[in-house]
């Protein structure tokens, strides 16, 4: 027979209110006086708050669809980030970069800046709280080392709380890494370890160019053919009713030997994706894509029913498609 818990004597140990339990050991009592483990009690709510996936967690920062580009499709790229109230003292500037050596989350430069790595392994299911953890960090960390990378606080800021929500998103596309090295008194980045990671990620690196015309889309250049990718901020459901109309149409291409192949998903947005010829270079696809977001939208307004022909495109656009985040 289980033995009986023995009777608590005296008085209750005070309940204490959500926002005042603080965090403790997973075997520990919970603060809250419930007599529970921690981790059957307020822990557990704790825990499901950093592991929750955030299924947007770019939205509401300026150039959604390039953040979402610059994580998933883009090799080399680097953005300036504006932060609320300017920078810190000692801090000239702070840039988001699409990877940095050795897959360090952050880096503080010998001269104060500061690079955010973006394509990164995260250790909850909210990239934007773990990248304002890190950044937070790197700020403050002393010149010249990487931020290592750690589980942020579930109750800790996110991105949209420490960047400024007027300014400006504008990636630049590099051809190569070699905005790691700046300066060759940079003491972080001199190392020969960063040397050979340098060569090997040039080496990988797929040209990659952001159009000018049209927001969201990167043509990238491959062996066999070309691409272009193009992060859309529209609803999923309403984007592929309007993808499927042009393409009953004879319409979704992006001019001769070109073809919509399918999409991906990631981050909340739905990518599109054409093959292009290998001769077509960035340049040649930047007047087409325009027309196309001109007919794109007013497809998008169209509310009619799908044809049969429609919803047949849509089945083939949907079994076409891959979700990458």
């Amino acid at each position: 027979m289980a033995k009986k818990r023995p009777q608590t004597k005296g008085k209750q140990q005070p309940q204490l209110t959500d926002g005042e339990v603080p965090v403790v050991g997973a075997r520990e009592p919970c603060p809250c006086g419930s007599g529970r483990r921690y981790k059957a009690c307020h822990g557990r709510a704790a825990a499901h708050a950093v592991t929750e996936l955030v299924h947007r967690p770019f939205e509401g920062l300026p150039g959604e669809g390039d953040w979402v580009a610059l994580r998933e499709l883009v090799p080399a790229a680097t953005v300036e980030l504006p932060l609320k109230g300017g920078l810190p003292d000692g801090v000239p500037s702070v840039s988001l970069a699409t990877v940095l050596p050795m897959a360090w989350p952050a880096l503080r430069r010998d001269d104060g800046s500061v690079l955010l790595g973006l394509q990164n392994d995260t250790a909850s299911g909210d990239i934007s709280r773990d990248l304002a953890d890190t950044l937070q960090r790197a700020l403050t960390a002393e010149p010249g080392s990487p931020v290592k990378a750690r589980r942020a606080p579930a109750d800790g800021p996110r991105l949209q709380d420490i960047l400024d929500p007027e300014g400006v998103f504008e990636p630049i596309v590099h051809a190569g890494f070699e905005f790691w090295v700046p300066s060759a008194g940079d003491s972080a980045n001199t190392s020969p370890e960063v040397s050979a990671s340098l060569e090997r990620a040039n080496a990988a690196a797929i040209p990659t160019v952001k159009l000018s015309g049209v927001d969201s889309a990167y043509w990238c250049e491959t062996p066999d053919k070309n691409h272009l990718r193009w992060v859309m901020p529209h609803a999923e459901e309403q984007l592929l009713d309007a993808l499927a109309r042009l393409h009953a149409a004879g319409t979704s291409s992006l001019g001769e030997g070109t073809r919509l192949v399918g999409s991906f998903r990631a981050h909340g947005l739905t990518v599109p994706v054409w093959d292009l010829p290998t001769g077509m270079g960035a340049e040649d696809i930047e007047k087409p894509a325009a027309e196309f977001a001109e007919r794109l939208a007013t497809a998008l307004a169209d509310e009619a029913p799908l044809t049969p022909e429609e919803r047949r495109a849509r089945g083939g656009l949907t079994n076409r498609q891959v979700t990458l985040s």
